[in-house]
């Protein structure tokens, strides 16, 4: 039987990208009934978590080089968020292109309701949370390597 070749498609169930893929789809699925419980999407989840690392708010801008999205992506959220009661936007009087987004005293409270959702990852896949802590490394790293922040080593 001949080996395939470096440059020979793989299957799909083969390849990395559709595997992180289909990851994520699953952890969107288990993590979508706690937050429809409290009336958020997971990309206003992260926005959340993100303000709530920032003592004292963030900027649209610094939100979304933190997800490593788009501002165009990250200004929409943050007006429903904020449509929503959990989140302050002010623009900066020096400069009105830059806006400041702080959670209110309702977001921090959602927040706190949210709370961390990896124990249901813990539950749903079997693993253990260390199990999951290097894989979370080992992802982390591919990511900033693709990125071109930092090349991985091994």
């Amino acid at each position: 039987m001949k080996e395939p070749a470096l440059s020979d498609p793989l299957p799909l169930d083969d390849q990395l990208c559709f595997s992180l893929y289909a990851a994520t789809i699953a952890i969107n699925r288990a993590y979508k009934p706690a937050l429809d419980r409290l009336g958020i999407t997971y990309p206003q989840f992260l926005v959340l978590q993100t303000l709530n690392e920032a003592e004292d708010g963030c900027s649209i801008g610094a939100i979304a080089e933190r997800l490593a999205l788009e501002p165009s992506t990250i200004t929409p959220l943050a007006k429903r968020l904020e449509a929503a009661g959990l989140v302050t936007r002010i623009r900066n009087p020096a400069d009105e292109r830059q806006v400041r987004v702080r959670l209110t005293e309702t977001g921090k409270a959602r927040w706190t309701e949210t709370g961390c959702l990896g124990p249901l990852i813990v539950e749903r896949s079997g693993m253990t949370p260390d199990r999951l802590a290097a894989l979370n490394v080992e992802v982390a790293a591919l990511r900033r390597a693709l990125a071109g922040d930092r090349p991985v080593t091994q």
